[in-house]
């Protein structure tokens, strides 16, 4: 009998990937639906978990029950460390167990970590996990100190210290979850200028990616900033500073005089929930002002920014910022009649360009996609409450018009999985799907730069 060779199936970094964070956001909605998750005692709507998991996992924000009022401590917990787990990453969780076992990784998992915090090459993977873990719980330490400085004098000792530790880890992880109760988010408290710029900073220094601090710490450290920052994050601190600080202006001038949002404001007020406005939609969810009250003017550029979202390799979603700046150097390489896009002295392979295309048009597919899900579905809602609604949810996002509670079934299913598509990422989903294998990184001369 001849020797019969069996070839054994192994899951491709994408596929582990997809299904990591489905499992654990399944794992989450079993944990929810329980009576102790529930300040009732009672059963809670699969469905209704599914959505609120997806959204703590996804870093979104998106809430069909209120996070303050219907769950108990127990449920918060549980979206707490489900945000926790969504903005780190699952394998970073796999591997603090692993290391702490004193189990190996093996190149396979190095592979999955590779993908999953967007790395150039497999060296210094380990190193980059234990890195994003010092820095992660460093930032969201400090921060809740501070917020701990001004919930423990609304709500006293105890329950002042549980607001700033989960309001440090929602910021920090780009999550948008809150416990003040009623939808309100921070409007309640938007002239607390504490609170808001320790939110704000959290959520872009979240945004901006693990690499990129990494490479400014150490150019702090070496006195070197110019030589210490790569390609890629020349252009993510170059875009995030352009939309930020720009956005900042655009909302202090069209909501300046509006009265349903900041004409009763003093000038710093203004200034700080127009620099709060600006920050929130590049995935966060947190809103000082009325989403629904804002000026036209206002919700497009609000909707914009969701689309666009954060960095790669951050706790932020959308098509990314090196995406967008990808596109506008290409554009600005062809008016200048130039073959090859250029990017600070650098250029970029097609691969990196098409890549970024594909991001970009694949996001626009599943917004339109989402859009007419839900038109469908949502007969009472305005077309501009739909569109907000699929680009909070693409971009893992979080802010509402306020129509997120009503959802049917169907429009609840469909914003679960855009919002996962938006977090994993839907190149990744769509090359699981695909079964296309993870390929090695060969070097080239030309400079790199992240995508989605």
């Amino acid at each position: 009998m001849s020797n019969l060779r069996i070839k054994k199936k192994t899951l491709s970094p994408f596929k582990i990937l997809a299904i990591g964070f489905a499992t654990v956001i399944f794992t989450g909605a079993t944990l929810l639906s329980l009576p102790i998750s529930s300040v009732s005692g009672q059963f809670t709507s699969f469905l209704d978990t599914i959505f609120t998991a997806t959204s703590a996992v996804c870093v979104t924000g998106l809430v069909v029950l209120d996070t303050g009022l219907y769950w108990s401590t127990f449920g918060q917990l549980v979206i707490m460390i489900l945000i926790e787990i969504g903005g780190l990453g699952f394998m970073a969780m796999s591997t603090i167990f692993a290391i702490l076992v004193g189990k190996k990784i093996t190149l396979k998992e190095r592979l999955v970590m590779q993908e999953a915090y967007n790395t150039f090459n497999l060296q210094g993977v380990i190193s980059h996990v234990r890195y994003m873990l010092l820095f992660t719980f460093s930032v969201q330490g400090l921060a809740a100190i501070i917020l701990m400085t001004q919930f423990i004098p609304m709500y006293g000792v105890g329950k002042g210290i549980y607001f700033g530790i989960f309001h440090a880890i929602s910021a920090f992880c780009n999550a948008g979850f809150d416990l003040l109760g009623n939808f309100t988010s921070v409007t309640v408290i938007n002239t607390n200028v504490v609170v808001l710029m320790t939110l704000a900073m959290l959520i872009n220094i979240g945004g901006l990616g693990y690499m990129v601090w990494r490479e400014i710490f150490s150019g702090i450290t070496h006195k070197k900033m110019k030589n210490a920052l790569s390609l890629h994050s020349k252009v993510v601190i170059t875009i995030s500073l352009i939309l930020v600080f720009g956005g900042t202006l655009v909302f202090l001038i069209f909501e300046w005089n509006n009265p349903a949002t900041m004409q009763g404001m003093s000038f710093p007020h203004k200034l700080v929930n127009s620099f709060f406005s600006s920050t929130t939609p590049r995935t966060a969810g947190f809103n000082s002002i009325s989403n629904s009250e804002m000026s036209p003017a206002g919700k497009l550029v609000t909707m914009a920014f969701m689309f666009i979202g954060g960095s790669p390799g951050s706790t932020a979603g959308g098509v990314k910022t090196s995406t967008l700046g990808i596109l506008i150097f290409t554009l600005i390489s062809v008016l200048r009649g130039r073959d090859e896009t250029e990017v600070f002295g650098r250029h970029l392979s097609q691969s990196t360009v098409y890549r970024a295309v594909a991001v970009f048009l694949m996001g626009i597919v599943i917004v339109v996609l989402g859009v007419t899900v839900l038109s469908i579905n949502e007969v009472g809602a305005t077309f501009e409450q739909i569109l907000y609604e699929v680009l909070s949810a693409f971009g893992t996002v979080g802010l509402t018009q306020g129509i997120t509670p009503g959802l049917t079934a169907v429009s609840k299913i469909t914003l679960s999985t855009i919002m996962y598509l938006g977090r994993v990422g839907p190149l990744t989903v769509m090359l699981a799907l695909a079964g296309q294998k993870q390929k090695v990184n060969i070097k080239y001369p030309e400079g790199k730069l992240l995508i989605g």
